[in-house]
């Protein structure tokens, strides 16, 4: 089965010092490059997707600041795919559902930020498009939200949209998993 590496919205303005911090980017940047190694080293296929704000009062993201380079610790080489998108769903007027099938990839690999947000509704998608998934969940990273008043930690609501994607949408997993079980 052709699988295929997602790294979604990795990029500085989700870092300490970014625009919009989240909890645990740093982290979760160490274990995506872990898999964009892993990728690398087995020339597999490797899809780097880019958020770029263009909606009215945007504050991250902003066209043509450091905030939408990607993080370094998994920065495109020169021959990787690199995809630009508007919205949280990447296959949302962009090329990536037409770049998947014509490189006949069938199994998607998940990573990227925010879990609640771009993670989610790529992985959705993904599955409406009929690809088999796999999120990795440590590779992945969110923020604290708020809903009638209440602070909903970042944990939780990372836990929360991973187990709503789990087993129908996704399977989720850990970086560890992955590497040690060999799953493409």
């Amino acid at each position: 089965m052709n699988t295929a590496l997602i790294l979604i919205d990795i990029q500085n303005d989700y870092f300490p010092g970014g625009k919009m911090e989240l909890e645990g980017s740093i982290e979760a940047s160490l274990c995506a490059k872990r898999l964009l190694q892993f990728f690398r080293d087995s020339n597999l296929p490797i899809v780097h997707i880019q958020h770029v704000s263009v909606r009215p009062g945007a504050t991250f993201f902003i066209p043509d600041t450091k905030g939408i380079e990607f993080h370094e610790n998994v920065a495109p080489l020169p021959h990787e795919t690199v995809i630009r998108k508007n919205y949280p769903n990447s296959f949302r007027e962009t090329s990536l559902l037409d770049h998947l099938e014509k490189e006949s990839i069938k199994r998607l690999v998940i990573t990227g930020m925010m879990t609640h947000m771009c993670v989610d509704a790529t992985a959705r998608a993904a599955f409406d498009y009929r690809f088999k998934c796999a999120v990795v969940a440590d590779a992945c990273a969110t923020k604290s939200l708020s809903f009638e008043n209440e602070l909903i930690p970042g944990a939780h609501v990372h836990g929360a949209f991973l187990a709503a994607l789990n087993n129908v949408y996704a399977d989720v997993i850990t970086t560890g998993d992955f590497l040690s079980r060999n799953l493409v």
